[in-house]
């Protein structure tokens, strides 16, 4: 770890509150419920935005904090503190963070398919306002040279331990290209400073990529003039399985088209009654451009409505009308389309990890007589 920077470790894995109305917990993980965002706004609050963590969230001390830069691809490695950050030019942006694995239960529940990892529905995403320095600033203070080919930041978490092997502290190389394009050493989320959950003091924000490209409590950032790998490009966040290469596909960089309604799952609604059923879109590829929505499980579809900001790379949202007359259990269903001219997918090729689930979400709800 950089020189001199004070760490403790949380007891349980999570630093706030795990309230059951806003999470559901995995382990040191938790999940967004999405009925949650409800009259929420466009950004998740810190309080309910989704927790993903190899291991526990630290305790960093953001006055000791130092980040490193250093490498082959470096003609000026250096360090920078917290108020040297502070000091940089600064930008905002609303950028979505999301697990690789989210919608991973759905290869079982909707596509009868086994996969392994943190069972994650369609809550492991969150769109916040962040406010930092672009990594490019940092990058040419410190002099990234022309040979550059790949940026690695490394997080301050413990170390990964799996199956008996020590795999270091999580780490993702990214292209010297995108590193010096987008992304941002963010210090703020919605206005304040990073909770500890999510990446006090200083963590990439890395758009349109998967979230483990967005390392949490940045410590050391490596600029290699050579190619960088680490075990989460080599023997994670890659596919698997029958319907990709033997050796496993390329390590994963963007994602696809998903839709969430802002419903609790097997929500229960009245009969005879207008109800306004609200959502969000989002894509990795560019705008969300259109969303329909079906309520009798795809027999027929509808246009949403959609409103407030079209952001890419975050999300949209969207509200659909609906009077339902026959009670017993329905099936809800949305389907975005990009800018790019993609459309969400009604399934999703299987992968032995789970990843990029992208297919329409067969959404359970029930109309009752109340």
């Amino acid at each position: 770890m950089p020189y001199g920077t004070l760490i403790c470790e949380t007891s349980t894995g999570i630093a706030k509150p795990l309230p059951p109305e806003l999470f559901t917990v995995h382990g040191t993980c938790a999940e967004m419920r999405w009925e949650a965002m409800r009259g929420a706004g466009y950004h998740v609050p810190a309080d309910r935005f989704f927790v993903r963590n190899h291991t526990s969230t630290p305790l960093v001390d953001a006055a000791s904090w130092r980040l490193e830069l250093h490498g082959s691809g470096l003609g000026n490695p250096r360090g920078f503190g917290y108020e040297d950050l502070l000091a940089l030019p600064a930008v905002t942006r609303d950028v979505a963070i999301e697990c690789a694995g989210n919608g991973r239960s759905l290869f079982t529940a909707q596509q009868h398919q086994e996969v392994s990892g943190t069972p994650w529905r369609l809550g492991a995403v969150g769109v916040a306002r962040w406010r930092g320095v672009p990594l490019s600033t940092v990058l040419d203070l410190a002099g990234i040279l022309p040979s550059a080919v790949d940026v690695m930041a490394r997080g301050l978490d413990p170390r990964y331990v799996a199956g008996g092997v020590d795999h270091g502290r999580v780490r993702r190389p990214i292209p010297a290209a995108k590193a010096l394009d987008d992304v941002i050493l963010a210090y703020e989320m919605n206005g304040g400073p990073l909770p500890p959950d999510h990446g006090h003091p200083v963590r990439l924000v890395v758009p349109s990529w998967i979230g483990l490209a967005s390392v949490k409590w940045v410590g050391d950032i490596e600029v290699s003039a050579a190619p960088l790998t680490s075990p989460w490009t080599t023997e994670f966040y890659r596919m698997f399985g029958v319907a990709h290469p033997p050796g496993g596909g390329p390590p994963l960089t963007t994602g696809g088209i998903r839709s969430a309604f802002e419903l609790p799952w097997g929500a229960r609604l009245a009969a005879g009654r207008p109800h306004v059923l609200h959502g969000r879109s989002w894509s990795a590829g560019g705008r969300i451009t259109g969303v329909e929505v079906s309520l009798d499980a795809g027999a027929t579809w509808r246009r949403a409505e959609l409103h407030g900001p079209r952001v890419c790379p975050a999300w949209t949202r969207w509200h659909v009308a609906w009077n339902p007359r026959t009670t017993g259990p329905h099936t809800l269903m949305a389907r975005a389309a990009d800018e790019t001219g993609g459309v969400q997918p009604m399934r999703t090729p299987h992968n032995e990890l789970g990843y990029l689930f992208d297919a329409v979400v067969r959404h359970p709800v029930t109309v009752t007589y109340f």
